[in-house]
């Protein structure tokens, strides 16, 4: 049987690229989609899907509150994927407590891999639900963990931050370039680009590469006020930025600083984000 899903997300173009995705991979069957935190307990409480591929960031009621809202009204939790721009300390909270996670701009692969232990959690719970009567109710611990997340989200996010805020900006990046391993400051990053599983990193002076493995690992040691993943390839530094580029469709392009003045294209989900930054 195919999961049911429903997706919930503020941003139009981002529901299309993860319905467009999971209609590709096959095997799943989209119930609803919904717009905000609201129409989201709406519509698990009605539909009860298998999954539900949840924003973190939407106006109002976050993915955080639509937990709490459910939590609090005993609500059946489906499987929840997060869905998020900003690769914060949430990310790693989620990992910890068995909840996944997809970053926008959506990647195919990583889609699969999700619906993939996706499925492995229903066909679990289902199993755990056919046995003798009388045993815990398998979603007890699922919502036991994720108000331990809720509670865990809730302290950090009330915790002073400077420290962390200071490492970031004074920290360097180790760049590999002409057999050196340069220490580079993050701020001279113009922007860096994944390609057959190679980072480049550029500044206006070095060309190197990075032993990160993902761009989201890259990005773990980057400012997240400074450094923005506009496209799946591509992490770009916005003070690096050196023109917007109306582009066909809607569509928009990146002119860096770069000595070679590189165009860097910008995904269709990520297009609503540049508007913000730019008041375009």
């Amino acid at each position: 049987m195919p999961l049911t899903a429903l997706i919930i997300d503020d941003e139009p173009l981002a529901r299309q690229e993860l319905q467009y995705l999971l209609e590709r991979a096959g095997g799943v069957d989209v119930l609803a989609q919904g717009t905000n935190g609201i129409e989201a307990v709406e519509l698990i409480r009605a539909h009860r899907p298998d999954v539900v591929f949840l924003d973190v960031q939407m106006p109002g009621l976050d993915g955080f509150g639509v937990l709490k809202k459910l939590l609090d009204r005993k609500v059946p939790l489906p499987q929840v994927v997060f869905a998020t721009a900003y690769n914060q300390y949430a990310v790693r909270a989620f990992e910890v407590n068995a909840v996944d996670y997809l970053l926008k701009p959506f990647d195919r692969k990583r889609v699969l891999q999700t619906l993939e232990k996706a499925q492995g959690r229903v066909a679990a719970a289902q199993a755990e639900r056919s046995e003798v009567a009388g045993q815990p109710s398998p979603s007890t611990d699922t919502d036991a963990k994720l108000d331990a997340l809720l509670k865990l989200i809730e302290e950090q996010a009330q915790a002073p931050a400077v420290a962390s805020v200071a490492k970031q900006h004074t920290s360097k990046v180790i760049v590999r370039a002409q057999n050196r391993l340069l220490l580079v400051d993050q701020k001279e990053i113009c922007f860096a680009a994944i390609e057959e599983g190679m980072i480049t990193v550029v500044t206006p002076t070095v060309e190197g590469h990075s032993n990160c493995r993902t761009l989201e690992e890259l990005l773990d040691q980057l400012d997240p006020d400074a450094f923005w993943r506009a496209h799946r390839s591509y992490l770009v530094n916005i003070q690096h930025i050196r023109e917007v580029v109306p582009w066909f469709k809607s569509s928009y392009q990146l002119r860096m600083d770069d000595p070679k003045k590189t165009e860097i294209p910008v995904s269709r989900a990520q297009t609503k984000r540049l508007r913000e930054l730019f008041n375009l």
